[in-house]
Formats: C-alpha cells, structure tokens, sequence
C-alpha cells in the first residue's frame, strides 16, 4: 500500500511539474522583457503606474530538465532601481495615507539606500523546496550578481521572508505561500572601487547558480 501510495504521489508531483511547464512554453512568446534605463527617471509617477513599474523591473525564469524533474528551479526577483523605488514610494504613500513630508522622507531614505545598495526582492520554487533556502550552508544553491564583461559580486546580506505582510503580497505578487523569499543585497562598488553595474554596461544578471546547474535573470539596458 505504502509503494502504491508513493507512486501516486510521484505521479502527482510530475504532473504539477508538467503543468508547469506547459504554462511556461505557452507564455514564452507572448512573454516579452523591457529593457530599462538606470539613468534618473524624468517621469512623474503617480500611484497607477507601479503595475507597470513593479512589471518593467521584474524578472522571471522556470527552466525545465525533463530529464531530471526533481531539479527544477522556479525564480522570480524584481531589481529595486531608483525608478522602481520611486514608484514604490508613491504607491505606498497613497495606499498609507502619508502626509507629503512623511512621503518626502521615506523616498528620499530610499534613493540614498539606492546609491549604496542594489537591491532585490527574490522568490524561489521548486519541487526541492527545503533546498531553496539561499541563507543555508546547505541550500543548493548560491546568488551571485554579474555585470556585462562576467564580473562577478557576492551579496553583502541575503535576509530571508518568513512571513511577508499583507502589503508586500500586495506590492510583490511572486510572494506566495509555494516560492521561499529573499531580500538579496549587492554592494555598488566593487572592493577595488570599480561600480558592480558599470553605467556603460549593456546588461546585468542575476545567477543562482549549484550543483544542479544554473539560472540567469537578466536586465538589459539602454542607454538614451
């Protein structure tokens, strides 16, 4: 009884994977990616516009190794730029109810965080879901962030998302009750001084990378 019931439960996690993957090759084409600018933004955000912020700076890759299901990586992870935390802020602040001065403080707190930090917001799924965790020695996998020419940084923290409240499920739809979530935090400048994103860079990654192999999210850039 016990091997009939693990074989169901072996089919039934296939299948899910399956699912997954149909989902994913259906939405390839219609799946396009923005490039984006980290040049200060012109624009005058109103509160509307996250969607589309939160969208623009947001990354997305489910790779499938059909011959090996168990290994598959979900990831997901918004890069929090100096555009997207200003359209953050304006969000959060009509949401809350600030007061301009408290609105003014917050952004400004968070575009002086921006010149020292990049930041990301992270969510990991899979069928090895203990595996996930990216602050475990043990965890299968490790985060690096790359510029263009293959440099390669290490993170200064990685804190992990235990519970995340109603307004970062809200904020950040990848936050789900199936995916493990991160705030991964990069320095700016390399320890020689050199910056980890070069202005003149024409893109970033972000690559989780272990045993099992490797999963890059990438931002391209354009440069206006």
């Amino acid at each position: 009884m016990r091997g009939a019931m693990g074989g169901f439960s072996q089919v039934r996690r296939i299948g899910s994977l399956l699912t997954y993957a149909l989902i994913f090759l259906s939405c390839l084409g219609a799946c396009a990616e923005s490039v984006v600018s980290l040049a200060p933004s012109t624009h005058a955000f109103t509160p509307n516009d996250y969607e589309e912020v939160y969208g623009t700076w947001t990354r997305s890759s489910q790779p499938f190794d059909f011959g090996k299901l168990s290994s598959v990586l979900f990831a997901t992870a918004t890069f929090e730029s100096r555009e997207f935390r200003w359209a953050y802020v304006v969000r959060y602040g009509q949401d809350f109810g600030l007061a301009t001065e408290a609105r003014n403080a917050m952004l400004t707190a968070s575009l002086s965080d921006a010149s020292q930090h990049h930041r990301f917001l992270v969510t990991l799924g899979g069928s090895a879901f203990r595996e996930l965790d990216l602050t475990h020695e043990r965890g299968a996998w490790r985060v690096l962030l790359l510029d263009d020419r293959g440099r390669q940084v290490r993170p200064l923290e990685i804190e992990k998302i235990r519970k995340p409240t109603p307004a970062e499920r809200a904020y950040f739809p990848s936050l789900t009750p199936f995916r493990q979530a991160f705030r991964v935090v990069f320095p700016v400048k390399h320890e020689d001084g050199h910056p980890t994103v070069p202005e003149e860079a024409r893109f970033v990654t972000l690559r989780f990378t272990g045993p099992e192999g490797q999963v890059n999210l990438q931002w391209d850039f354009r440069h206006d």
